[in-house]
């Protein structure tokens, strides 16, 4: 158990979250460089991975899967395993703030649906991975972003 963990159960605070993010990628057409696909946020539209909690029995692949379908309308081969973890704090109504650890799945797209149901609430759009991890809040995401756009072959296998 780390350091902080243990403080934090030591003073209470609320426990930490895993939450389950698609890395949604493809091959450019132009370059066949990598391309990472972002939702724009429902509350300030920041660019974000499509990710939420698990329901029920999911495993984080099945989540990830799960979450790329309703938040960005696509569908793909999701991974098993996930690629990485990154770190972030929720601000929930009441107040309280959650102290989120998020799991990357990644998921070669092979289709983007014209109907999905947050499609009125979200933009989706594709990036260079460059661009994608410079747009992304979290330090530690655009770092995986950028790791996963060099080797996706290799990571993805």
């Amino acid at each position: 158990m780390r350091l902080t963990e243990k403080v934090r159960r030591l003073f209470g605070g609320n426990p930490r979250r895993v939450q389950a993010a698609a890395l949604p990628w493809r091959k450019a057409d132009t370059d066949g460089r990598v391309e990472i696909m972002l939702v724009t946020s429902r509350d300030t539209g920041r660019w974000v991975l499509p990710k939420g909690w698990p329901e029920g029995p999911e495993s984080l692949s099945q989540a990830a899967t799960r979450e790329a379908r309703e938040e960005a309308g696509i569908k793909g081969r999701a991974e098993a395993e996930e690629f990485g973890r990154f770190y972030y704090s929720k601000l929930r109504g009441s107040g309280v703030e959650w102290r989120c650890e998020v799991a990357i799945v990644p998921m070669e797209v092979t289709r983007e649906l014209a109907k999905w149901p947050e499609r009125k609430r979200r933009t989706r759009q594709w990036f260079a991975a460059r661009d994608a991890a410079a747009l992304v809040d979290e330090p530690d995401l655009a770092e995986l972003i950028m790791r996963f756009a060099d080797n996706p072959r290799e990571i993805a296998a």
